[in-house]
């Protein structure tokens, strides 16, 4: 009988870690605090992950005050593990501050915080397969049995190291019908977020948590417009707080707008300053109205994806979840890893707000240019072939809106005031288009398919006022 010796395994005396790694993530932290929702989210790193257990403990308190919306510096991180009880002789506050020094570069946080996640793995394999030996070694259990539990082992590594999202049918169908029967109690006729455009809102069925919403067009169409009217809506109707980041119009422009959307003051005049005595009471009456109105302006013209992310993640937690998030626009974000190709990197913030809408389970409405294929046309209406040329910003939309004005082509046109708004991609299958047209007194009149016509409210209206043509909106 020949016997078969297996080779003598390797003993590992000190499990996997990487210290230098570990201090690093932390500095990174520290230096730029934008990374901690990177880290979390594309990595997910967590305090169990850190083989020191003060390291833990460290970024532990750095998601406590991310989450509580507080800023994240060497001070707050030692006041925060202070009231914990966590300051003591391994760890003073100085320690913290210590934690900068091992930064070789903050750009690479990811980087450093995938060593730190890799290797929290690596001690976890090793304690199943102690685990595992353990068990042979009792032999309590059939082979069989010994294997399953085994396998059981490793399954459970592999599903923590992947996170799935993964749910039962039958959980996601009992949330749609609480969903259904809620909307039936209020009386509502649209199901999602209504933006105020009553045909709009039908079409669609308004806005559908979790989805994206592109509104694309070329300059001056009134696309900013468009989506600082939505926003407003959705905010006043407090269908939940509003987040609307702005990389085109600056806080004191989109507080103009709003003054002479709901005042019906033009607004070149409120720019000007040039604001007559008579204007006064509808100008205070429209300031009034904005009081604890739940919408929050970005007004960042470096704003990146991460920057995004970590305000709309605080600001769902402060308000117990958000009604609508506004990105105005897309081409204007800032690149935090360039990738060489515009397409790409225009890709990769579609990809991010898809994600951020299915993350927060609220709608996210994108502005976005369209090429210049369109005046190269003599139909200058745009087609949603002037969309691909952005990337895959057509692919990851769940809708995708056109606006279009004819007078701005053609001075003489007889359409002039009038704006269209043309549905061509819609994951719920209803395509179409919609006309407003603007009165002298700034109201809009939404016309369907069947050129019957809808009468809106000056504050509900879609207000594009005079003067915007020249604005490059």
């Amino acid at each position: 009988m020949t016997t078969t010796t297996s080779p003598t395994a390797t003993t590992i005396t000190v499990p996997p870690h990487n210290l230098e790694a570990e201090r690093s993530v932390l500095g990174a932290v520290l230096l730029t605090p934008v990374w901690l929702n990177r880290i979390t989210l594309d990595v997910g790193l967590t305090g169990e992950d850190f083989y020191r257990p003060w390291h833990g403990q460290v970024f532990t308190a750095m998601c406590a005050l991310e989450q509580a919306g507080e800023p994240i510096d060497h001070l707050t991180v030692a006041e925060v593990m202070r009231g914990r009880g966590q300051l003591g002789d391994d760890l003073e506050p100085t320690a913290v501050e210590q934690l900068l020094s091992w930064v070789p570069t903050a750009a690479h946080g990811i980087q450093y915080a995938q060593i730190v996640r890799d290797h929290a793995q690596l001690r976890r394999l090793l304690a199943a397969t102690y685990e595992i030996q353990a068990m042979v070694a009792e032999r309590g259990d059939s082979v069989a049995e010994l294997i399953d539990a085994a396998e059981q082992q490793i399954f459970k590594l592999r599903g923590d190291a992947l996170k799935t999202n993964r749910r039962r049918l039958e959980d996601a169908v009992d949330e749609e019908i609480d969903r259904l029967q809620q909307a039936a109690s209020d009386g509502r006729e649209i199901p999602g977020v209504e933006t105020g455009l009553p045909q709009l809102d039908r079409l669609l069925g308004g806005l559908q948590d979790g989805r994206l919403y592109v509104v694309a067009a070329r300059p001056s169409m009134g696309k900013s417009l468009f989506s600082l009217q939505v926003a407003r809506h959705v905010a006043r109707s407090r269908a939940g707080s509003v987040l609307f980041a702005s990389l085109e119009m600056s806080d004191a422009e989109t507080a103009q707008r709003h003054l002479a959307a709901e005042s019906g003051v033009d607004p070149d005049r409120i720019h000007l300053g040039q604001v007559a005595g008579a204007d006064w009471p509808a100008l205070l009456q429209a300031a009034a109205g904005t009081v604890g109105m739940p919408l929050h302006l970005i007004d960042d013209g470096d704003l990146s994806l991460s920057k995004l992310r970590a305000q709309a993640r605080q600001l769902a937690v402060r308000d117990d979840g958000l009604g609508l998030v506004v990105v105005d626009y897309l081409q204007l974000m800032r690149v935090e890893r360039p990738t060489g190709s515009r397409v790409e990197d225009v890709s990769e913030f579609s990809r991010g707000l898809k994600r951020l809408a299915r993350e927060l389970r609220c709608p996210v409405l994108a502005v976005s240019q369209l090429s210049r294929a369109v005046e190269q046309r003599p139909d200058k209406r745009p087609l949603l072939s002037d969309l691909r040329e952005s990337g895959q910003i057509e692919a990851d939309a769940d809708c995708v809106l056109m606006l279009y004005r004819e007078d701005y082509y053609d001075p003489d046109s007889d359409r002039q005031g009038e704006m269209d708004i043309i549905v061509r991609k819609n994951r719920q299958g209803a395509i179409g288009e919609i006309t407003c047209d603007r009165d002298e007194h700034l109201r809009f009149v939404v016309r369907d398919r069947h050129h019957r016509s809808v009468e809106m409210s000056q504050t509900d209206a879609l207000t594009v006022g005079a003067g915007d043509r020249g604005q490059g909106r």
